[in-house]
């Protein structure tokens, strides 16, 4: 079974804990990108992160937008999402298939 991690500040990321998943709460965002870094070398297939914390850290979350895993998905936090995440789906759908199918160019 692959293993799935969520990353992200520690009142957005508890709950995640009750379905299974495996939590590591973090506020800074260089022990963020050590964090996402070591999940991604131990063969961790999902890695969900806040999107306050993949704001500020879009180098470290590139290195893996090309590769088929892990797979890193930004969420909203406990304060609501600030769309980032469905545009990062949107751009990476962009790559894959070299139009925006999804939005038509509407976002």
């Amino acid at each position: 079974m692959n293993k799935i991690g969520v990353i992200g500040e520690n009142g957005s990321v508890g709950c995640f804990r009750a379905v299974g998943l495996e939590v590591f709460p973090c506020e800074d965002p260089q022990e963020a990108a050590k964090i996402l870094r070591k999940l991604a070398e131990d063969g961790y297939a999902i890695l969900y992160i806040t999107e306050p914390l993949a704001k500020q850290i879009p180098e470290a979350i590139d290195r893996y937008k090309d590769l088929p895993l892990p797979a890193v998905i930004t969420i909203p936090d406990r304060h609501g999402s600030s769309g980032a995440g469905m545009r990062s789906v949107s751009q990476a759908v962009e790559r894959a298939v070299g139009a925006d199918i999804l939005f038509g160019g509407e976002k």
